[in-house]
């Protein structure tokens, strides 16, 4: 199994607090959630924190995919962590952190570790895929968190973000 890592990095001009209470939000997953995915949530239990769960379901096409998720390693304030226990990956390991920087700003950090499943035939199959939707992804739950904050309220998937790196 390669285990592989996706980093996503926005600087957010609110507290690192302010941020993390965002995603702690009861609906925070659908804000985030991008039009053109279809996700559903078919049961929930807890929020963010350690031992809480999420069962997802997502289609492409006539496919239709479940993935459970718990979440694990919370920091209230800085981070919090939801590992695959079921799902279409091999391994899924993604890590949100929320790191101070300066005075009321913060650094939005998504850090996924992943693990396609059927080894080098998935990563040579699927890889490139897999990679481009990260990056679409999480360019757009980046663009919609800034979008909070800033001032802009447009939380659109084509509004670029003021400072990524």
């Amino acid at each position: 199994m390669r285990l592989r890592t996706f980093l996503k990095r926005t600087r957010i001009p609110a507290s690192a607090e302010a941020v993390f209470a965002w995603h702690a939000a009861p609906d925070a997953l659908q804000r985030l959630t991008p039009p053109w995915t279809r996700v559903r949530v078919v049961t929930r239990s807890g929020g963010i924190e350690p031992g809480a769960r999420v069962l997802l379901e997502i289609s492409f096409g006539p496919l239709r995919l479940r993935w459970l998720a718990e979440h694990r390693d919370w920091i209230p304030g800085r981070e919090f962590t939801d590992v695959q226990l079921a799902g279409p990956f091999a391994c899924w390991h993604h890590t949100h952190r929320f790191l101070p920087y300066g005075r009321d700003e913060c650094i939005l950090e998504d850090e996924v570790r992943y693990a396609l499943p059927l080894g080098r035939l998935g990563d040579w199959l699927a890889g490139w895929y897999v990679r481009r939707q990260l990056e679409r992804l999480f360019a757009f739950r980046h663009r919609v968190t800034l979008s909070a904050f800033d001032g802009s309220g447009t939380g659109s998937p084509d509004a670029a973000p003021a400072v990524q790196s």
